[in-house]
């Protein structure tokens, strides 16, 4: 067994267990290749448990955006967030938008090969002012309710939660008047005229070093989740043709294009304002008056596919 990679497989109790017939096959799939140990965590604790006791093991991730979100803050409190050590995921989630934008597999016993030929690739981190990790996108506003709302309906429809949460979200969501600031300088548009300084309602925030939320929605299509700068999405959509159109064009990717629409790039981000409610990778934090975000370039690692020869 000389030379054969040890893994330490990291499941969310919640969401499934090795008994479980997808979690299974991706199991199976991966100690055709490594010799693996499974911990099954339900709490922060337990993971905290799992890592420290994973006795140089690689870590992988059989789960979503929420799951990686809850490994990836483990390891910063472990002080063990290290990108010269990357981390196996197989999709497990029902929403998956950081592997949607690495073009992981969805499929678990295909996820669970990439991650035995997997190569490093890093990516970055949004790091807040209230000691919060994310993995992926955090926003506030309109989809935080959306989220919030698709989290009660995801048992009963899976990923078709998203969408109908939005649409519930929409119909009631007015906006907030938020102050929006990127790099130290107010977001304004610099063809339509309006500014995020709080005087003028928003619908949604979005900051994001990866493309999509909720199950692929491209919130923010051009991201790159590895070049030290978030995106920065702002809507100002807030009368009821406007959000219903904002929604439509946003399956697509098209409200990147609305006049009502803003998209900056950079690397601090502060949100002032509220209560606003913040969907941080799927984890739902409501009534935030102020949250700053910056970008820590790089701060982890991720297996990815090998680039095609």
């Amino acid at each position: 067994m000389s030379g054969t990679p040890r893994l330490l497989a990291v499941v969310n109790r919640a969401a499934g267990t090795a008994g479980d017939g997808a979690v299974g096959a991706a199991l199976r799939e991966l100690r055709t290749g490594a010799d693996v140990v499974v911990a099954a965590t339900g709490s922060p604790a337990e993971l905290d448990e799992a890592l420290a006791g994973r006795d140089g093991r690689r870590l992988v991730v059989l789960g979503g955006d929420g799951s990686l979100h809850a490994v990836a803050r483990a390891l910063h409190r472990a002080g063990a967030l290290d990108p010269a050590e990357p981390v196996g995921v197989v999709a497990r989630g029902t929403g998956n938008d950081l592997a949607r934008s690495l073009g992981l597999p969805l499929d678990p016993v295909a996820g669970a090969a990439a991650v035995l030929a997997g190569v490093p690739r890093p990516l970055d981190l949004l790091e807040d002012d209230a000691g919060g990790l994310v993995v992926n996108a955090v926003h506030a506003g309109v989809g935080a309710r959306a989220g919030a709302r698709a989290d009660r309906l995801k048992e009963l429809l899976g990923v078709v939660a998203y969408p109908v949460g939005a649409a519930m979200a929409g119909v009631s969501s007015l906006g907030w008047p938020l102050r929006v600031e990127v790099d130290g300088r107010v977001a304004a548009h610099p063809r339509e005229g309006w500014v995020a300084d709080g005087t003028r309602e928003l619908l949604m925030l979005g900051v994001c070093t990866g493309r999509s939320i909720g199950g692929g929605t491209p919130l923010a299509p051009d991201a790159e989740p590895d070049d030290g700068l978030a995106d920065v999405v702002l809507s100002a959509a807030t009368g009821p043709v406007a959000r219903a159109a904002f929604a439509a064009a946003l399956t697509s990717g098209e409200h990147v294009d609305r006049p009502d629409v803003l998209v900056l790039r950079g690397s601090r981000v502060a949100l002032s304002g509220g209560p606003v409610d913040l969907d941080a990778d799927g984890e739902v934090e409501e009534g935030v008056a102020s949250r700053t975000w910056r970008v820590r370039r790089h701060g982890w690692s991720l297996l990815v596919p090998p680039p095609p020869r």
